[in-house]
């Protein structure tokens, strides 16, 4: 089938880069369709960006330094660019090199929430389950599974820029079976936090839960849960598609669509973004610095601020 696909007349001559061999998700963008799409999510995300940037600055000023915040606000950035690299596609159907750049920046932005998720997950882990969490077998598994993230990212975007230049039969086969893998690790840390947040609530506390940030535990509990649902769902439902049967690009499946594309990237990616923005992640989660030197997150435990006025000590937030 892919064979068949690749010796369409007239592709060789054209040289490379190639068009994909079948169908893909959402499809080639269209005038009338995703340029409107495409730029609601880029209001809702530029929404997004100006949010998180703003509470990271925000408290940059109070002193203290909540990462995460800005990880979210670049986040936005990436899917700004990917939404706008998405109407332009749209404007120049046959120009290859932006369908490229437009399918990497959309696999690749939505990794930044899944880390921010996990780490998350982390923090519980290691407040409510010290000895397993601040172990230094369960630390190092972390930095390597980041590690493999990371690699794991390079490879898939070799991968699928490769598989544009290229029309033999074996190396597209390789190149999907690397974008599999990336998917398939992806979807599972999309989804640990789900059996970390188990183990937290069935096995036996054996000590004090190690208070950290602002408000309780339970709404903590809910942001993490709620996160990883939906990133779960998304990232599930691209790997489905793409170890699906390779369909020809006129004859597409229901799940090629273009609102299961939208809906499954980026309408989820948005309610993930403004989770954690109303459930403000920057105060439920935030640690001081140095916890990892005394293994804790109680010893000199700064609590956020609301306002220039606290910064003397005169209030502070509670949030529910």
């Amino acid at each position: 089938m892919v064979l068949t696909l690749l010796k369409q007349p007239g592709i060789e001559a054209h040289g490379p880069p190639y068009p994909p061999p079948g169908a893909g998700l959402g499809g080639r963008p269209t005038l009338s369709v995703d340029v409107a799409v495409s730029a609601v999510f880029i209001a809702i995300f530029l929404a997004g960006a100006v949010s998180h940037f703003t509470l990271f600055r925000k408290n940059l000023k109070r002193n203290y330094k909540f990462i995460p915040s800005a990880a979210t606000g670049g986040f936005c950035i990436a899917r700004i660019v990917a939404n706008t690299l998405r109407i332009v596609w749209a404007a120049k159907p046959m120009n290859i090199n932006v369908a490229i750049a437009a399918q990497v920046f959309v696999a690749a932005g939505v990794l930044i929430l899944f880390v921010i998720n996990l780490i998350f997950a982390q923090r519980l882990l290691r407040a409510s389950h010290p000895v397993v969490g601040w172990s230094r077998p369960v630390s190092y598994a972390f930095k390597i599974l980041y590690i493999l993230i990371g690699l794991t990212l390079v490879t898939v975007i070799t991968a699928t820029v490769q598989s544009f230049f290229t029309l033999d039969p074996n190396t597209r086969r390789i190149d999907h079976d690397l974008q599999l893998f990336g998917g398939s690790l992806l979807t599972f840390v999309a989804f640990l936090p789900i059996p970390i947040l188990a183990f937290i609530h069935l096995a036996p506390q054996r000590q004090p839960r190690d208070q950290f940030g602002s408000g309780s535990w339970s709404a903590k509990v809910i942001i993490v849960t709620a996160a990883a649902l939906l990133l779960t769902l998304g990232a599930g439902f691209r790997i489905g598609v793409s170890a699906s049967p390779i369909r020809a690009a006129n004859n597409p499946a229901w799940y090629h669509h273009k609102a299961c594309f939208y809906v499954f990237n980026f309408v989820l990616e948005a309610m993930v973004v403004f989770i954690f923005l109303f459930g403000r992640v920057d105060r439920r989660f935030f640690v001081p610095n140095g916890s990892s030197k005394v293994r804790n997150y109680s010893d000199n435990r700064i609590e956020p601020k609301t306002s220039d006025n606290d910064e003397e000590g005169q209030s502070q937030v509670v949030i529910p």
